[in-house]
């Protein structure tokens, strides 16, 4: 597979705006690391120094207060997965015209760490409000 984005850099990213989130009463979870070459299943490492070759890393960060919650896989392929659930979505009634209170966000060719951390500043908002 071809590294399109760094994996290290987006870490470093996810790192800058930590303190922040939790400023913000957000639950921030360990980074969790994939290596490529750990044989199958690979499991998922905390500590970035257990991985050789990053394959992903992800990232949880949750609203004790709201409910809200998102997940997020970054792929170093240039992809993620990312899961939410809307801040007070337990308390919404949804209708054909509003979005679902959880679910996945696409997000496909994502060129660079630069661009990884524009779109999780988005997700963020999408999902926490702001």
């Amino acid at each position: 597979m071809e590294r399109t984005v760094d994996l290290d850099d987006a870490a470093a990213r996810i790192a800058a705006r930590a303190p922040r989130w939790r400023a913000a009463r957000l639950t921030v979870s360990p980074l969790t690391w994939r290596d490529r070459l750990a044989p199958w299943p690979q499991p998922l490492e905390t500590d970035r120094a257990r991985v050789v070759e990053p394959d992903s890393v992800g990232l949880r960060l949750a609203d004790p207060l709201t409910g809200g919650e998102l997940e997020v896989v970054l792929f170093r392929g240039g992809w993620a997965d990312v899961d939410y659930l809307v801040a007070d979505w337990e308390g919404e009634a949804v209708t054909a015209e509003e979005r679902e209170p959880g679910g996945v966000i696409p997000a496909r060719d994502i060129t660079s760490a630069a661009d990884f951390e524009a779109r999780l500043i988005g997700w963020m908002g999408d999902v926490f409000g702001g």
